[in-house]
């Protein structure tokens, strides 16, 4: 359905993108992120015809955006992170006007007027002027005039920015249900909205996408070991040494709630020439007996099992256990802080022939 090939947008004295490569099939949510200058408007507005990229093609259901500019935008419909209305119209005026726009024809505007103004809950508001509405309410009548000539593809930039909660309900429920039948580019800094309503996640940073991949699967693409979160009854000191002999074990990390004062102290690092003994001194906790702990294998291996049998074995209690993973918070902030990607930023400037095409101011 979009297919984004070597697409670069080039800058005299600013950072644009470079090399963005990817494509989306009809009936796919995807989520699109980065932190802010990292290149998702631009991406975002080349996609959607307002800005032409440098190099690279776009392609909408097999028409070349540049090419067939005209045909390629009437199967986009684009809601930009600012709404955008007019607010001296009324709400039904509005549609009218976006449906002239759109070439709707005439015996159908009727029917999809209304159709969207129920859909997205504007009933009553039709002849409200613009201008008085919430915040929420213009971002609704803002999602209504993208998806008023039903689409085939969405390009949705915060969507469900200013909404209340139950708005915002209702909002990514319709979401979901144009994603049946359209394809959905959806950018958001909501990163929890991507595991509700994404099938599939890409990650920009400084203009090059960093990460292409589904959001359950990001976990064990990313680790680099297996964790695994453990609470063990028995003497905390043997506990400690008999898991850090575990096979496959790599490193033992406590996790203590409230430490006490003697933990406090008992946590400092010590001064020895002993690598084992330069680590900080393990923390005394007041559950006793109870030892909390983050175990991680030397590679991506499963060590559940292993832990098992070796806690069964010397006859200490596993009251719990539970596999670690990253969270796409987690994963977002390791694929976008500048130092691990520094080399990337190195590798990332312009050659001769595409600095020549660079546009001057």
């Amino acid at each position: 359905m979009l297919e984004v090939k070597q697409v670069s947008k080039l800058y005299e004295n600013q950072r644009g993108v470079r090399h963005i490569d990817f494509a989306m099939s009809r009936g796919e949510i995807v989520g699109f992120l980065g932190p802010n200058g990292a290149g998702k408007t631009t991406t975002m507005r080349m996609i959607t015809g307002y800005l032409n990229p440098t190099h690279g093609t776009i392609t909408i259901d097999g028409l070349s955006m540049a090419d067939h500019p005209k045909k390629a935008r009437q199967k986009i419909g684009y809601l930009p992170e600012t709404p955008p209305l007019y607010p001296e119209m009324s709400v039904r005026a509005y549609l009218q006007f976006i449906a002239d726009l759109r070439g709707i024809p005439v015996r159908e505007q009727k029917q999809r007027i209304g159709g969207v103004i129920e859909r997205l809950g504007l009933e009553g508001r039709e002849r409200q002027i613009i201008r008085s509405l919430s915040k929420g309410y213009k971002q609704r009548i803002g999602l209504a005039q993208a998806i008023l000539h039903n689409p085939d593809l969405l390009v949705l930039d915060e969507p469900t920015s200013g909404l209340d909660p139950k708005q915002i309900i209702e909002i990514r429920q319709l979401i979901r249900e144009l994603g049946e039948n359209h394809t959905v580019l959806l950018s958001t800094h909501i990163l929890p909205e991507i595991n509700t309503l994404c099938n599939r996640v890409l990650i920009i940073n400084q203009g090059s996408i960093v990460l292409d991949g589904q959001p359950n699967q990001l976990a064990n693409t990313m680790g680099e070991t297996f964790e695994v979160s453990l609470e063990v009854k028995g003497p905390r000191e043997a506990v400690l040494a008999e898991l850090r002999g575990t096979p496959g074990v790599g490193s033992v990390r406590e996790l203590a709630g409230e430490p006490t004062v003697a933990s406090a102290l008992a946590a400092e690092p010590t001064a020895s020439a002993d690598a084992e003994a330069a680590e900080p001194a393990a923390v005394v906790f007041a559950e006793g007996e109870t030892v909390k702990v983050v175990v991680a294998s030397t590679d991506k291996t499963d060590i559940r099992e292993t832990l098992f049998y070796r806690m069964a074995d010397k006859r200490y209690p596993i009251v719990s256990m539970k596999k670690e993973s990253l969270s796409l918070e987690d994963i977002f902030l390791k694929l976008t802080t500048n130092e691990a990607l520094d080399s990337a930023a190195a590798d990332a400037s312009p050659t001769p022939e595409e600095e020549e095409a660079v546009p001057h101011a």
